[in-house]
């Protein structure tokens, strides 16, 4: 049985860009910069993830 390491790596990334794009959302900044920060993790996946994990706005927690 043969494992697909590709497949499961793109889910794992898939799953890691939806949490920080619903993370940009919901955070308090000015809508343009959530607006290019969703595009940058859109366009570029694993760079704009690793680029909002560390500098990135957080949602706001209530």
């Amino acid at each position: 049985m043969r494992i697909q390491t590709g497949g499961i790596l793109g889910l794992i990334i898939l799953a890691l860009d939806i949490w920080a794009i619903i993370s940009v959302i919901g955070s308090n900044d000015k809508t343009l910069n959530k607006v290019l920060w969703v595009l940058g993790i859109l366009v570029l996946p694993v760079v704009g993830f690793i680029a909002w994990f560390f500098f990135g706005p957080r949602a706001s927690r209530a």
